[in-house]
């Protein structure tokens, strides 16, 4: 007699009940059967008025930057003293053009002879020297300004990039810089009508055109002359962006317009003279010959574009690589 179990009929149960599983473990080959497997799904297309939203974005930004330039009164001071050379630029030549010396007699001739030669004179006085140091000042202070006072991390904190915000920086000092042309040229158009007569204009070729052929060449040097001031706050955002000291980048670029100059007037470094940004500032007077000299004025755009170009990748490479601390 047998007490024990049937090892055939256990072996049996065993063989009915499958294999034992650990609670809590999937078995692989269920979770191979179970799962279903799915293609990624591509990221949604961004809708049509997303292109719109970041353009207004880009405009309202820039709108700001430049209600802040022009509520400066930094700013604004600047642009008064040179609406103000040329008024005494005019008054000087009025009271004592009979007092002065041969080599200022030619231009005397001109000014009083026609007002609207006094746009030309106050350029020529101008443009090498005020007028860059008022560009150099927004443009410089642009990015080491709000380093320095701590609010770049803020503007960048917003998805807005730092390439567009560059270019708002840029746009805004342009903006600027033809201002302060236009401030000029308005200021000693309004001064030549009242102190010198108004008429026919004679040309350095010795031609005379009419008067609305005169406004029209001086509405050209404005752009030509205004285009010449963008290179130069290009140079200007360029260093803005090695510091943290805005009055760092304005003397930079103020010390380079003063050593181009100097280097011009060496006659041994003639051959370097024409690729100096200095040197194409004056090249306004071209409007002055008839026909107009177009290829001075196209060199001379050749120039300042060569210039945004080369120092606006400059500023781009370091911006948008440079560690923000401040």
């Amino acid at each position: 007699m047998s007490t024990g179990e049937d090892p055939g009929a256990g072996g049996a149960r065993t063989a009915t009940l499958g294999p034992r599983r650990t609670p809590g473990l999937v078995p692989v080959t269920e979770t191979m059967r179970t799962t279903e497997r799915h293609e990624p799904e591509p990221a949604p297309a961004a809708p049509p008025e997303t292109a719109g939203r970041a353009t207004w974005a880009f405009w309202r930004l820039l709108g700001s930057e430049l209600g802040l330039t022009f509520r400066r009164p930094r700013n604004l001071v600047m642009l008064s003293v040179l609406a103000v050379v040329p008024v005494v630029v005019g008054v000087a030549l009025r009271m004592f053009g009979s007092s002065t010396d041969d080599d200022m007699s030619g231009l005397v001739q001109d000014v009083a002879g026609n007002s609207l030669m006094l746009t030309f004179v106050s350029f020529s006085f101008l443009v090498l020297l005020l007028m860059p140091v008022a560009v150099s000042v927004v443009a410089g202070d642009s990015i080491a300004g709000e380093a320095g006072g701590g609010t770049l991390r803020y503007l960048l904190a917003a998805p807005a990039g730092r390439t567009r915000l560059l270019a708002i920086k840029y746009l805004n000092a342009v903006v600027y810089a033809y201002a302060v042309t236009a401030v000029v040229a308005l200021s000693a158009l309004v001064t030549g009508l009242v102190l010198f007569p108004a008429g026919d204009v004679t040309l350095l070729s010795g031609t005379t055109v009419p008067l609305a052929d005169g406004l029209l060449r001086i509405a050209i040097s404005v752009g030509y002359v205004g285009a010449g001031m963008a290179a130069l706050a290009a140079v200007a955002l360029a260093l803005s962006v090695f510091t943290e000291v805005p009055i760092g980048a304005i003397a930079g670029t103020v010390v380079l317009v003063i050593v181009c100059q100097v280097l011009r007037a060496i006659p041994e470094l003639g051959s370097i003279a024409p690729y100096l940004l200095p040197t194409r500032f004056t090249n306004f007077d071209a409007v002055l010959r008839s026909p107009i000299d177009v290829a001075a004025l196209r060199d001379g755009l050749l120039t300042f574009g060569a210039y945004i170009v080369l120092f606006g990748s400059i500023a781009w490479a370091r911006f948008s690589g440079k560690d923000i601390t401040s």
